[in-house]
C-alpha cells in the first residue's frame, strides 16, 4: 500500500529578543509571529474557540484562514515532584533538544511521511536565564475527534478498527519512532460520514530509536494502559480486541 505524503515544507528558525521560534513552514511566520504563543493575542481577535485543562490550559484557536487548520496552543509543564518546584522551566542544552523544537521537528517528519498526526505549525523557546528555558507549541487541533477511551466507555470497536490501530502503530515503528507514552488516551478517533480515522497524539520526549527489541515493550505499555482503563474507566476491552490489534500490527501495510 502506498503511503500518502504531503508537499515538502521549508522549516524556518527566527529569533526575537530572548525567544527562539521554529516554524514548520516559512509561510506561517507572518509579521506578528512573536505573539502567536500569547493567549491574549488570540483572545483580542476573538479567535479562542475552546480550551482543555491538564497540567495547564491548552487553548483551541480558530486559525483555519492562517494555517489551513484550527490549532491547539500548549505550554509545557513539568510533572511529578519537580513540577511542584519549577513547574515550567527546563535545563537548556541546545535548541534542537528543547521540548518544543524536538516535538515540532518529529511531528514535521511524521506529517510529511503521511502519518495521521497533528499538523505542526510552530514552536517557541524562551530563554529565562540561569541555563533554563520555557517552551510552547502550536499544532493542529483534530476536529470531530474523541479520545479512544471515551468512545470505549459506551461502545465497542469492531475488528477492523482494532486492526487499523495496529497498522498505524506498525507504521510508526517501521520508521523507528518510539512513542514513549503510547497509551489509550493518545489515540484519537475521528468520525466522518463515511468512516473512522485514527490519530496518534503527544510526541513530547519521543524520537528515533535503533533496533527492534523496544517495539514489543512499546506494545506492552499500550496493552497495560487498556487493562488499567478497564478498571478505572470501565472501558469495553478484552483479549480478542488486543489480538485483533496485534493482527493489524503484523499485517502492517500489506
Amino acid at each position: 500500500m502506498l503511503t500518502a505524503t504531503h508537499p515538502k515544507q521549508k522549516m524556518i528558525e527566527l529569533q526575537y529578543q530572548n525567544r527562539f521560534f521554529l516554524f514548520a513552514d516559512e509561510s506561517y511566520a507572518t509579521q506578528e509571529y512573536a505573539l502567536f504563543f500569547t493567549p491574549d493575542y488570540w483572545q483580542n481577535q476573538n479567535r479562542i474557540i475552546g480550551s482543555a485543562k491538564g497540567r495547564g490550559t491548552t487553548w483551541f484557536l480558530q486559525t483555519q484562514d492562517l494555517f489551513g487548520v484550527n490549532c491547539a496552543l500548549r505550554h509545557y509543564y513539568r510533572g511529578g515532584l519537580w513540577g511542584k518546584i519549577i513547574k515550567d522551566k527546563y535545563k537548556f542544552n541546545t535548541l534542537n533538544t528543547t521540548r518544543s523544537f524536538a516535538e515540532l521537528r518529529l511531528l514535521h517528519k511524521l506529517h510529511q511521511a503521511g502519518l495521521p498526526v497533528p499538523k505542526p505549525i510552530a514552536a517557541q523557546v524562551e530563554n529565562v536565564g540561569f541555563g533554563l528555558y520555557r517552551a510552547d507549541i502550536l499544532m493542529e487541533r483534530i476536529e470531530n475527534a474523541q479520545d479512544l477511551t471515551a468512545i470505549m466507555q459506551h461502545s465497542e470497536l469492531n475488528s477492523q478498527g482494532w486492526q487499523n490501530i495496529g497498522k498505524l502503530i506498525r507504521r510508526l515503528h517501521d520508521m523507528q519512532i518510539c512513542h514513549t507514552d503510547l497509551n489509550a488516551h493518545n489515540i484519537l478517533v475521528q468520525k466522518n460520514l463515511a468512516d473512522e480515522k485514527y490519530w496518534l497524539l503527544d510526541f513530547d520526549k519521543c524520537g528515533q530509536k535503533s533496533g527492534n527489541s523496544w517495539k514489543q515493550e512499546n506494545l506492552q505499555r499500550l496493552h497495560r494502559s487498556f487493562i488499567k482503563e478497564t478498571e478505572r474507566m470501565k472501558i469495553r476491552f478484552n483479549d480478542t480486541d488486543w489480538q485483533e490489534l496485534l493482527n493489524g500490527y503484523q499485517q502492517g501495510e500489506k
